[in-house]
């Protein structure tokens, strides 16, 4: 599995975050290319070979010659990168950033989504950061994001356009509820709303005493020189090796003595759609011989707080225990593969040096409907197919879910 570790060692920032690829190996030209084309006119990148504390690194500018004063609201960002002609998992990735800071200014100004105007975050150059940083991930095959845990400045101000800001930003704060941070005595913003979306959007958490497969080190500069640490963002790209991949989730648990059994299914099914890994229930003895639900739901670290919303809503519970806890799975991809009942959905999975490939259950479910025939004949008969097949040219891999 590739994969890149942000070490923040001076907060993250979208600038440099596309910096810290270029320095890592990507072509500015194919970062440039890939941004043109987003319907944009009148901005260019111009990078730069800086020095922090005598280590080189690279600094992009992203200059505008033309930026239209005027707000963009979520539906005029994301229509943006929608009409853009960028790969689907690119403008997934963006997408995905920008909601998360949606959320966050909503929260923030206690207003819905869809009446949040951005402003810093709105500008061309924040745009072409956001899609830059979703292009550097897919030119390097990035399967997987991880980070250290984010410094935040403190005990300054920053300029906005909404006036005076303290530091850190209150979008930044909002954005990381639930993430490992670091507060410092650096009067800067050292990590900007839109880095700190990158992280919450993209990281599946820290990465612990893993043994990385070290195969490129980037360094992306921000603008300032900063007395008290070298202002760059540290990208590490690599793989975990073994056959089993290894990382630390949540677990978040709570007991229910008083809820009605009919809403264990919606809720089972909402906090799965919500990005939980696993959600389950097991009946318990509570105390004064109570019967009651034990909720348990596997979270990973960008989804906490997200999943607690849901919990504490669509529940009784009035608390919640959440643990760290260690986790390892086998590899696996997700392939679009053609068949005789047309393009199925499979699961390969890599298994001693093996890869199985087997049809998700709900195809299984939803072409035995279509053809009235049995799910058991149906699973039979796509097993034996994909176990031909899959490597054939009409099997198109998609990203790991």
């Amino acid at each position: 599995m590739n994969i890149a570790y942000f070490d923040t060692v001076a907060g993250i920032a979208g600038d440099m975050t596309m910096a810290a690829f270029v320095s890592a190996g990507l072509p500015i030209e194919h970062l440039s290319a890939e941004l043109s084309k987003l319907p944009l006119e009148g901005f260019e990148l111009v990078p730069s070979r800086v020095r922090r504390n005598h280590i080189d690194a690279v600094h992009i500018d992203v200059a505008v010659s033309r930026e239209p004063h005027f707000h963009r609201d979520m539906q005029g960002i994301l229509g943006l990168i929608n009409a853009s002609t960028l790969s689907e998992r690119v403008k997934e990735t963006a997408r995905a950033i920008f909601t998360v800071i949606g959320s966050a200014e909503a929260r923030v100004h206690n207003v819905p989504i869809e009446k949040v105007h951005f402003h810093e975050v709105g500008a061309v150059d924040s745009i072409v950061d956001v899609v830059g940083a979703a292009i550097c991930l897919e030119k390097l095959g990035i399967d997987r994001v991880y980070s250290s845990p984010v410094p935040l400045g403190r005990s300054g101000v920053v300029p906005t356009r909404h006036g005076l800001m303290p530091i850190p930003a209150p979008a930044a704060l909002e954005i990381l509820k639930g993430y490992p941070v670091l507060f410092t005595s650096v009067p800067h913003e050292l990590t900007t709303p839109t880095g700190a979306a990158i992280i919450k959007a993209l990281s599946h958490g820290l990465l612990d005493r893993e043994m990385l497969r070290v195969r490129e080190v980037g360094y992306g500069a921000g603008t300032l020189e900063i007395a008290e640490v070298p202002n760059f963002l540290r990208v590490i790209i690599g793989e975990l090796p073994g056959e089993s991949e290894r990382e630390t989730i949540l677990t978040v648990e709570t007991n229910i003595d008083d809820m009605n059994p009919q809403m264990y299914p919606a809720l089972i099914e909402h906090l799965l759609e919500a990005g939980a890994h696993d959600a389950y229930l097991v009946p318990i003895i509570m105390k004064k011989g109570r019967p009651g639900i034990l909720l348990s739901v596997m979270v990973p670290q960008n989804r906490l707080e997200r999943i607690s919303a849901i919990i504490y809503r669509e529940t009784t519970t009035i608390g919640l225990r959440i643990q760290e806890i260690g986790r390892t799975k086998l590899p696996r991809r997700h392939l679009d593969v053609k068949t005789s009942f047309g393009s199925v959905r499979a699961k390969a999975v890599l298994r001693e040096g093996k890869e199985v490939v087997a049809p998700e259950f709900e195809e299984c479910r939803r072409i035995a409907r279509e053809t009235g025939r049995s799910i058991l004949d149906i699973s039979r008969t796509l097993e034996q197919e994909l176990s031909i097949h899959h490597q054939s040219p009409g099997t198109e891999p998609r990203e790991d879910q």
